[in-house]
């Protein structure tokens, strides 16, 4: 059998990641057994669907490189590149579902009511083979039990989620459906839906639900709930896809970071947890570093440069090199590219902006400080060239000379050309400054200690 997976977003507000999950599973199954992913919009619900949503869901799954395998217009991937196939609409396919309402009204499998047409559901109890969730035993509820039937097409003559959901996986030919276990309770529905078209049910997955830290349910003003954060704050997609993996799934040998292939290459249904998954910001943005640090220098450059634009920092400004040493100076240093602004702004800053962190400047912009940073700053304003390692140099020569610890002199002279006690590498961030600028901001760190006198 040719496995056959769709994703089946309804573009009614932003991706939630529980949704983009469903559709990694989705896309990591096809791709494991060699099968199609099919992506499906569903959008019947013209009051509650926008333009914008659908942008949102496309640009998502982009993002994260879910290509999906077939378009409306060209039925196989091989007719254009993957990247060009649209997704299939439901809005675009209301022909094909008119003929199933049809049917179901000629064999007496549906009627109308009060403009409605409503389908006969049965009264017995329904058992819903799933591949992660067991043999589910679905009984009527109270409310049912008065009338178990159901509306399959509105007053206003537009299908419902149940009836298209339905018709669309049998159209399609899906043999596997993946979605989150708050679809469970649908399913009984949709099972006596493909009996009474005469059609064999697809195998169900119904994966667990994705939960807060503390247990809650993630609602979209949680951070972390929303694919549009990670986009607009820089985060690795790579790594947002393995952190994905690790949410309701496991490679069984405690591994968290995986490259995608290694996924591709063991994921199986079997392996998807029953328990619900708990979401840690703190767990993704560590494993972000990692994927971060991992970067090679040009996409690491364009991400960096992206987030200090967007954070405000005019970096047209600034020559080319300058700009792409002082992001470089910060590779492999950050666990989120939004950091970058914080951790590394001094660079594009006029020396009077810098503030020095209070609790330091009281620290170490004192008199005692005065005689050995004066030293180093003569030493600077004599070095020919001025780099790197010419004043890593200076600092070791300087520290023999006054039978000091070059520590006693790394940290006042990094606040005094960052304003913080932590940053890039401090003989680099130096040589990248620049000798004029380096000795400017240490006679202003200089001026402070006689000051402080």
């Amino acid at each position: 059998m040719s496995i056959r997976v769709r994703f089946a977003p309804s573009p009614t507000g932003y991706l939630h990641i529980g949704g983009a999950r469903t559709a990694l599973f989705n896309w990591l199954y096809a791709r494991h057994t060699g099968g199609t992913f099919v992506l499906r919009i569903e959008d019947t619900d013209d009051a509650r669907n926008t333009q914008e949503a659908v942008d949102v869901i496309l640009s998502s799954m982009r993002w994260l490189g879910l290509d999906w395998d077939e378009g409306p217009t060209t039925g196989d991937a091989s007719a254009a590149p993957k990247g060009d196939l649209g997704p299939y609409f439901q809005s675009q396919r209301r022909d094909i579902y008119q003929s199933h309402i049809d049917k179901l009204l000629a064999a007496d499998k549906a009627y109308e009511q009060d403009g409605a047409i409503k389908f006969r559901m049965t009264r017995e109890p329904v058992i819903i083979p799933d591949m992660v969730c067991g043999d589910v035993n679905r009984k009527l509820t109270a409310r049912e039990e008065a009338d178990p039937d159901f509306v399959i097409v509105r007053s206003d003559g537009k299908p419902v989620f149940h009836l298209v959901n339905v018709i669309d996986d049998l159209e399609m030919g899906i043999t596997h459906v993946i979605r989150g276990e708050d679809h469970l309770s649908n399913t009984s529905k949709h099972i006596q839906l493909f009996k009474a078209l005469g059609a064999e049910c697809p195998k169900y997955a119904h994966i667990p639900l994705i939960l807060n830290g503390d247990g809650s349910k993630m609602s979209k003003r949680d951070r972390g709930a929303s694919m549009t954060t990670y986009m607009e704050e820089g985060f690795v997609p790579e790594a947002v896809i393995n952190y994905l993996c690790l949410l309701g799934w496991s490679p069984k040998d405690d591994r968290q970071k995986m490259n995608l292939q290694e996924v591709i290459d063991i994921f199986d249904l079997p392996q998807i947890l029953r328990h619900n998954a708990r979401f840690d910001m703190d767990k993704l943005v560590s494993l972000n570093g990692q994927y971060l640090a991992e970067l090679d220098s040009e996409t690491y450059r364009t991400l960096a440069e992206n987030s200090l634009k967007q954070s405000g920092i005019t970096l047209e400004s600034f020559p080319t090199e300058y700009v792409q040493a002082a992001i470089d100076s910060t590779a492999g240093k950050l666990k989120q590219v939004s950091e970058i602004k914080d951790y590394a702004v001094f660079y594009f800053q006029n020396p009077e902006e810098v503030e020095w962190d209070a609790e330091a400047s009281a620290k170490l912009l004192v008199m005692e400080n005065h005689a050995p940073i004066s030293a180093l700053r003569d030493a600077f304003d004599a070095l020919e060239p001025f780099n790197a390692e010419s004043v890593q140099g200076a600092f070791k020569s300087t520290a023999k000379e006054l039978g000091v610890k070059v520590g006693a002199l790394v940290n006042p002279v990094r606040l005094a050309c960052t304003g913080k006690t932590t940053g890039p590498s401090l003989y680099h961030l130096i040589e990248i400054l620049g000798k004029d600028r380096v000795i400017g901001d240490i006679n202003k760190a200089l001026d402070r200690m006689q000051g402080n006198a």
